[in-house]
């Protein structure tokens, strides 16, 4: 009987990781992937691993907890209808859109996998904290977050394949992730850097154009792994972004935690992940301390890590 997985890949980066972990599963376990209702990117992202559907997403860093409430609601009904029976393990990669959909694979009698993100370290996500109590499997990225989950078990960095050979482009890439990430953007934006390729989610890129016209500025770009190939330095907030860019493609980078986000990885976890990276933080957003990150990291080389998405597919298998 064929081996078969469903991955709840909940958007950003935690698409990211069911991304990884698809690639070392391709061949070896029938697939199905969860994505958030509308999220083309993360649709895009999957689509070559196996079958796509889409669930309602709770909550982004700014929705109020009203709309929460009633998008939950949504998600469960959605959840218990489109989740199937005949899949042995359900992953959840983080976020709360994995919680109804991982809680629904629970209660048919699947093994959950409960994913932690790599940039926690203070305390757990949300989503991760709520299905610890239903998991037959806490994967954890980093042996520090033991502290914060000690019956999780540590399988190293979940990181994609790199998609280009990485090679020194000379520009400075700049990455605001699926939500955004404006006070970076308007720092990098009073910097006169001569190249920039910068990624700004929602925001509109015609002023940062207009600005600096030999600047590459986008809101998204399904191709991404080619401008990590060839970035200088990589900056943006406590990430997989950051993780894959020194760990896959072995680039210096700079970690700017957004302080508009009160959900998100804070400024103790980016100080730890830049330890882990071998990266620069950067506490107060200003061109000046951005200026200065750049200039004092451009040299040097992160670390090597293990394959955990390896190690974890190959888990996972063991237990269907």
């Amino acid at each position: 009987m064929a081996k078969r997985v469903l991955i709840i890949a909940s958007g950003g980066g935690h698409t990211g990781f069911a991304a990884a972990l698809a690639q070392r599963l391709q061949g070896k376990a029938e697939m199905l992937f969860i994505i958030p209702k509308g999220d083309q990117w993360s649709r895009m992202k999957i689509e070559p691993f196996g079958e796509v559907v889409e669930v309602t997403k709770g909550r982004g860093p700014k929705d109020p907890l009203w709309l929460f409430a009633a998008r939950l609601i949504k998600a469960s009904f959605e959840s218990f209808v489109k989740v199937p029976s005949k899949f042995e393990v359900i992953v959840s990669t983080g976020s709360n859109h994995s919680i109804m959909p991982a809680l629904a694979g629970k209660l048919k009698g699947m093994k959950l996998v409960n994913i932690e993100s790599g940039d926690r370290f203070v305390k757990p996500g949300r989503a991760v904290r709520v299905l610890t109590p239903f998991s037959d499997l806490i994967a954890l990225q980093w042996p520090e977050q033991l502290r914060i989950l000690p019956k999780g078990k540590v399988f190293g960095p979940i990181v994609e394949y790199p998609e280009y050979e990485p090679y020194d482009g000379g520009y400075i890439l700049v990455a605001a992730g699926t939500y955004g990430h404006r006070p970076l953007v308007e720092a990098v934006n009073e910097i006169n850097w001569e190249r920039v390729v910068m990624q700004i989610g929602p925001l509109s890129p015609e002023e940062y154009r207009r600005r600096h016209p030999s600047w590459t500025v986008f809101q998204f770009d399904p191709d991404f792994g080619r401008w990590l190939a060839g970035a200088k330095v990589v900056i943006s907030h406590p990430s997989k972004t950051v993780i894959d860019a020194a760990v896959a493609y072995r680039k210096p980078v700079v970690i700017a935690p957004n302080p508009e986000w009160r959900l998100a990885a804070g400024v103790e976890d980016g100080r730890i992940l830049a330890e882990k990276l071998n990266g620069v933080l950067v506490e107060e957003i200003t061109p000046q301390n951005l200026t200065d990150a750049v200039e004092k990291v451009a040299e040097r080389k992160p670390p090597e890590y293990p394959d955990g998405a390896q190690k974890l597919a190959e888990e996972i298998l063991r237990r269907l």
